[in-house]
Order: structure tokens, then sequence, then C-alpha cells
């Protein structure tokens, strides 16, 4: 091919091409957040971020105390039709069933093997709890880690068939890594179990280990076989929700968030302790509003209710995200 041939195919494809590809990449740099639609609700974050990041700004926040906390359960993962942590407890229960012959006849161990759900939902937090004792306790925490891994590679979601873990909300994802290239440092503040959001957030999320605040059961250190380990008890240790959590977060983390999420009146206190600070402040509350894409629920809802959260954030002015208005997409899929 001669030079002349060459530099006409280059103009021919290749500049054109060039300018397609620098396109995107522009139009990517200009929207940090390219899932959310544009409205009032991004424009809240972009403003927020831009005036606690810009040195010159009177809201102007140093990295050091740009603390943004979040919820996990229906704020960066769904929890219909139950909490993912639930199905792990009912599968383990079912796993674990052939060494307990008198959960035949025991509640709710007995709902859960024979799929009772009205029985189950019967039980109460009681119940519940009974569960999460016999499924999560009673093994190392290494042993345990290994266990939430497998159940995440081979369980799916009923609805989705998808591996829970993918079940996440692509906006949120953006949200986290926006948040992170603006110098915040991203947290988990959620009432599931720490040691079971623990070894599956860093790959989904960007937050490592360290940086999750969950609810937990009691351990205690012991040497096996000359080995060092950490064993999980049946007795519960803390409870990292509603009142827990701005404890939690005084206690774990040791600064209050500037930004917070969630999605429930679980979620409140962590959001009110947040608006308590001074300055500048984010307060979102992730509403589930698209039945299709999603779910649709809020007040009156046994999971994930959202009611008193939803009257004050709407009186004071908090960022409502609204699923079906504000997202363009729900999951990365």
């Amino acid at each position: 091919m001669n030079g002349k041939l060459q530099k006409q195919l280059f103009w021919w494809i290749g500049v054109p091409c060039f300018y397609l590809v620098a396109s995107a990449f522009s139009v990517y740099a200009q929207d940090p957040l390219p899932s959310w639609n544009e409205g009032k609700t991004k424009q809240q974050i972009l403003k927020f971020v831009t005036e606690v990041t810009t040195s010159s700004s009177s809201s102007f926040v140093p990295a050091e105390e740009r603390i943004a906390t979040f919820d996990n359960d229906g704020t960066l993962w769904s929890e219909q039709p139950v909490y993912f942590q639930l199905l792990f407890a009912i599968d383990r229960i079912k796993e674990l069933a052939p060494k307990h012959p008198e959960w035949k006849t025991q509640m709710p161990f007995k709902a859960v093997l024979e799929n009772d759900k009205a029985a189950l939902a019967g039980s109460g937090k009681k119940g519940l709890l009974q569960l999460i004792m016999a499924s999560h306790a009673g093994m190392t925490s290494a042993e345990f880690e290994q266990i939430v891994k497998d159940w995440l590679a081979t369980s799916q979601h009923p609805r989705f068939k998808r591996p829970y873990n993918d079940i996440v909300y692509q906006p949120m994802l953006e949200l986290l890594d926006y948040l992170r290239a603006n110098g915040f440092k991203t947290y988990i503040v959620s009432g599931g179990g720490i040691e079971f959001m623990r070894p599956w957030v860093e790959k989904v999320y960007g937050i490592p280990p360290e940086q999750v605040v969950g609810s937990s059961i009691k351990t205690k250190f012991e040497i096996r076989n000359g080995t060092p380990v950490i064993v999980r008890l049946p007795e519960i240790d803390f409870i990292d929700d509603k009142a827990g959590k701005p404890v939690a977060i005084h206690k774990f983390i040791g600064r209050r968030p500037i930004a917070a999420f969630g999605n429930s009146d679980g979620d409140l206190q962590m959001l009110q302790w947040t608006a308590g600070g001074k300055g500048s402040r984010l307060m979102g509350i992730v509403r589930h509003t698209d039945a299709d894409r999603e779910w649709a629920y809020d007040r009156k809802s046994t999971i994930g209710q959202l009611d008193k959260a939803l009257d004050e954030g709407t009186a004071r002015g908090w960022t409502i995200v609204d699923m079906k208005k504000d997202w363009k997409v729900i999951y990365p899929f």
C-alpha cells in the first residue's frame, strides 16, 4: 500500500474513530453518574460534591473528613423477596438438617424444612434469631467466610436467576466511585451481618472489609491444633440498626459522616446523625418505586419499611432518590 493511500485510509477511518472514542471519553468525564437521569436528584448530588471538594468554597471539607456511609440492604443491593442473608440462613438450615433430626418437629426449623412461609413469618424476630444462630455460629471465622463465598458462587436470586451479588444497583456503584474519586472514604453501615458482608463487598463495591460496620455475634479466640482461630458463638453481640447505627459509626469510624444513604426507617437515625453536623450535608433515601425493573414498596412493607424517614426526609429537603424516575438502569446486567 502506497503512502498516499495510507493517508487517505487514516482520514476515512482513523480520524472519525478517534473523534468518536474521544467524544465518548469526554462525555463520561463530564458525567460521572451516567446511569442517573438528569434532574433535581442528580443535581443535588453533583452540587454537594462540588461544594465540599472545591478549596475556595465556603463549604469545603478536608479530604480526611469526607466520610460517606451507606446502608446495604435496599440501598446498595435489593432486599426482596426477603433479605438475602435470611435466604442464606434458610439454605444453611436445609444443608445442616441431616445432622439435626430434631429440627423436623421444632419451630422455626420445621417451617424452613417444609417451606412453610406463613409459619416462618409467624415465628417473628425470635424465630429468625434462632435460624441465624444455628446457621451462622459454631465454626471459625475463616470457615464462615468460605461458606458465604461458596453460597454466593452457587445460589441464584429467585426472580432474576443470577448470583445475589449481581443484584446490586448500577447507579449506586457509580455514586460510590464518584465519591471516592473526590476524596471520600466510603463505609457500609448495615443491619446485615458484618461477617456475611466482608467476604464479597470489596470486589463488588470497592469497599474494603475494614470499612464495613454491621450486626455481629460474639466470638472468642482459641488455639486449635496449634493454630490461632476466631470462633463464632451462638450469641448476639451487636445489632447495627436504627439507633444502633449512629452508635456504631461513633464507635468504629470515629467521625460523623457528611453524606449518608439509606432506604428505610432503620436508617433514619443514621441520616439524622449525619444531618446534625455542621456545614454542607447530603442525606439520601433510595425509594423503591419501580415494580417493573425492581419492586415498589415503602410505608406498609414488612421488608425495608419506609415511613417516618420518608416524612422527615421530605420535610427537611433530603435527597429522595426515586428509582423509577431517577435511574436509567437498575442493575449492571
